[in-house]
């Protein structure tokens, strides 16, 4: 095996770690942005399923764009890690709320852990140097 050999090995895998670093954002991202459209949209399934989670419409919006400003945040490379602890923190807000409100456990409540364990997970896949960090690789 030759020096050119060594440093195209790493650059395939980091290339490899990256691209499914993206792909799960972008699923994760989706997700998201289909929860900030509902909630700035109203239609009448999330405003029941708000409702019953002893919310007043009126918080609705309020909701959809706190969502929308991580969401944001997370987009931008320079911001994303600031953004997924603002997501880790908002979803964990959505655990605390449908625990409250006594959903099922599986279903419901741990769907926030779910994604914020997601979006830390790619974030580690596509930034080597948050992956470092965190994992000390």
């Amino acid at each position: 095996m030759t020096a050119t050999d060594v440093t195209v090995e790493p650059r395939i895998a980091r290339s490899k770690s990256w691209i499914a670093g993206m792909v799960l954002t972008v699923l994760i991202w989706a997700f998201l942005a289909f929860d900030v459209v509902g909630k700035l949209t109203k239609p009448q399934a999330v405003i029941d399923g708000t409702l019953n989670l002893g919310f007043q419409e009126k918080h609705i919006v309020v909701i959809g764009l706190v969502l929308l400003v991580g969401v944001v945040l997370w987009t931008i490379p320079r911001t994303a890690v600031i953004g997924a602890i603002y997501l880790t923190g908002y979803l964990g807000g959505a655990v605390a709320i449908n625990l409250r409100a006594e959903q099922p456990i599986a279903g419901f409540v741990l769907s926030g852990a779910y994604v914020g364990i997601l979006i830390w997970v790619a974030m580690i896949l596509r930034r080597p140097d948050l992956r470092r960090a965190i994992l000390g690789r």
